[in-house]
């Protein structure tokens, strides 16, 4: 995929239904078939922290995906201005939000990376022990990590930022030693995670309806990775591999309006996830994936966005025979 520009590629996943207790994913058949369901055990597996934590993290981290499922609701008609086939796609009604921790490979900040944070950082051993201290904008000397060390924790106070080479992250970064160096790993909200791609996906000047529709396909996308991750210690990378992910530095009032105001939204196709496919335009659609069928074109949705289509009827013109499905706390199908 490193041929085609980023914002562009994004692959497809079909799965198995959305429940309570388990989140499922497959791959794509063309037009919508779903693959073989994966059984619920394997896929909680997958949702769960692939590292080693504090086992009251794991606990509160059980108890919240137990308790998971999704409200779903059924294609609209078709809505003047869609063609034959689409619909608007319903929300489900809202519910309690699912606090979800996404794992982002930081694969662009490999080898020896400079790391510091805007406030003061501490260091954490794989066991919770404090390794290294250091002020503000004080480097991390590498030099100074124990010798084989691995899967050390770096955090920073509430309101501070933490820094890999120069670029602002939220939340936890986690050291993994590779043969090239140091992988980190950024650990943080999924829903602050969207609030990053949707920006970097697209300009946060264009239309709120489009914001949101490319933040609902950014959820579903995220979703199918969480359940099926890419690799045991994190879901996904920030290459144009995955989608674009740029920490702090994409993250806009607007890109986080569109990411609340579709709480919990991810398409899904049979009571499973749907990996959305999306691309620049329609000529990379077409050209990279039409034969896969349901692909969005972005500066297509600015387009409908601006001719006066919602967000859902936006999604029904380019995800036919999806639906919308809120993940949430305590819901009832």
């Amino acid at each position: 995929m490193a041929a085609v520009p980023s914002r562009q590629l994004k692959q497809f996943l079909l799965g198995a239904p959305l429940g309570v207790c388990a989140i499922g994913v497959g791959f794509l058949a063309q037009s919508f078939r779903p693959a073989p369901p994966i059984p619920d055990d394997r896929v909680l597996d997958a949702l769960l922290p692939a590292v080693t934590e504090p086992a009251k993290d794991q606990a509160v981290e059980e108890r919240r995906l137990e308790a998971i499922e999704a409200r779903r609701a059924e294609p609209a008609p078709s809505a003047p201005g869609l063609p034959d086939g689409a619909a608007t796609l319903v929300e489900p009604a809202p519910g309690q939000s699912v606090a979800l921790e996404i794992r982002v490979a930081l694969l662009r900040q490999v080898g020896q990376p400079s790391l510091t944070a805007t406030g003061p950082w501490t260091l954490r051993s794989s066991d919770g022990d404090v390794l290294l201290q250091g002020a503000a904008q004080t480097p991390l000397a590498l030099a100074a990590l124990p010798a084989g060390a691995n899967g050390l924790w770096l955090s920073t106070t509430a309101g501070s930022a933490l820094l890999v080479n120069g670029q602002a992250y939220e939340g936890r970064i986690r050291l993994l030693r590779t043969g090239d160096g140091l992988t980190p790993v950024n650990h943080l909200p999924l829903e602050r995670y969207l609030m990053s791609v949707v920006g970097a996906e697209m300009p946060s000047s264009w239309s709120i309806q489009a914001l949101k529709a490319q933040a609902v396909a950014a959820r579903s996308y995220a979703l199918a990775h969480m359940a099926r991750p890419a690799d045991p210690h994190w879901h996904l990378g920030d290459t144009t591999r995955w989608q674009a992910y740029r920490g702090l530095a994409s993250v806009t009032d607007r890109t986080a309006e569109a990411v609340r105001r579709t709480d919990g939204l991810i398409l899904s196709y049979q009571g499973g996830i749907v990996e959305s496919l999306y691309a620049a335009n329609s000529q990379i659609t077409v050209e990279a994936h039409g034969h896969l069928g349901a692909s969005m074109s972005q500066e297509g949705a600015q387009e409908l966005a601006l001719s006066g289509l919602t967000y859902n009827q936006i999604l029904g013109r380019y995800y036919q025979g999806a639906s919308l499905a809120r993940l949430q706390i305590g819901a009832k199908n």
